[in-house]
């Protein structure tokens, strides 16, 4: 669940820190304020928020225009942060009010910026063509989905079968709720938690070398290591089959990660996804975390979970009726 506490002065330090970087750093005496372990590496432990309302793709319209105006930044925010009622028997409207449940970006930490858009790599702001190959592979998915989607659990989606989310990434990125992410670092580990389905990411930062060639992890084998102030973490040996949200990158995919404080209460989050089995070119994104407030609430995503059974009992009684039973 998402912070409930509107706490409004960590958010506009926040927020201009992420506009003006470099003037916030001026005015907080420079890189020597930004929190530091016992061995001199910035500090990031702790709990981060983050919720954006920047689109990860540009729209077409703004076609290379990479960031806004700050008073078209300000309108488009507002815009993104309007509370509508939802439409009566809506699928917002069944499963619940987001407001009602502390959920609505608008009541979230969050820290903003100016970007049109998280991708900023090709230079129109949008994840480039996928393969023929990689979209044959999708398409052949989405037949075997819709054909067998009923056929058992197995068959049902990772994310509602509680294995994978597909924002969790890498590389990670904002979802619609539940942005909150628990930080633990040492010298030898980093250690990133996202609030959901909370399964940590721990990155040894002690100069081993990433698993074996074809040892593939839901989230990849990832190994860290430190350029200056920025953590940089390099994952590999990925599934082919978590999907994301965004087509999934394959075995031999490649994504950099590339974390740094820009003051005390705000963390720029980079990466670059480069897998041309799926892709016809790398892609690049950035967007900024705030600090907020812990402790984070269980994700129990199994607790109370009646949609696999509910879903897999109509269909068959739908097969019993003879209907196909088939959904979605």
């Amino acid at each position: 669940m998402n912070d409930r506490v509107s706490r409004s002065g960590l958010l506009f330090w926040g927020t201009w820190c992420t506009l003006v970087a470099a003037g916030c750093f001026a005015q907080s005496g420079g890189q020597a304020a930004i929190p530091r372990t016992t061995d001199g590496k910035p500090d990031f432990q702790g709990y981060w928020s983050s919720t954006a309302v920047t689109p990860l793709e540009r729209p077409p319209a703004l076609a290379t225009k990479e960031f806004y105006t700050l008073e078209e930044f300000k309108e488009f925010e507002a815009s993104q942060l309007v509370v509508e009622k939802p439409k009566a028997g809506s699928q917002e409207d069944v499963h619940y009010g987001f407001v009602d449940y502390g959920l609505h970006p608008s009541q979230s930490v969050r820290a903003v910026n100016l970007r049109t858009s998280i991708v900023y790599e090709p230079a129109d702001g949008r994840i480039p063509p996928m393969t023929p190959e990689a979209k044959a592979i999708q398409e052949e998915r989405k037949k075997h989905a819709l054909a067998h989607s009923t056929d058992n659990a197995k068959e049902r989606p990772l994310q509602e079968r509680c294995i994978v989310w597909p924002h969790n990434g890498p590389p990670m990125l904002p979802t619609g709720y539940n942005n909150n992410n628990k930080v633990v670092q040492t010298a030898s580990y980093f250690v990133f938690q996202p609030e959901m389905m909370q399964d940590p990411r721990i990155v040894p930062l002690d100069g081993r070398p990433p698993a074996p060639q074809g040892v593939a992890q839901w989230y990849g084998s990832s190994t860290g290591h430190w350029e200056g102030d920025t953590l940089v973490v390099e994952t590999t040996n990925f599934t082919g089959i978590t999907g994301r949200g965004l087509p999934s990158i394959t075995p031999n995919g490649r994504v950099t990660e590339r974390f740094t404080l820009m003051s005390p209460v705000t963390m720029r989050y980079q990466f670059t996804a480069n897998d041309p089995a799926t892709w016809t070119s790398q892609w690049s994104g950035e967007y900024y975390m705030q600090r907020t407030v812990g402790p984070m609430f269980e994700y129990a995503c199994h607790e109370g979970n009646y949609g696999i059974a509910d879903v897999l009992t109509s269909a068959r009684a739908s097969e019993k009726g003879g209907k196909a039973g088939k959904l979605p």
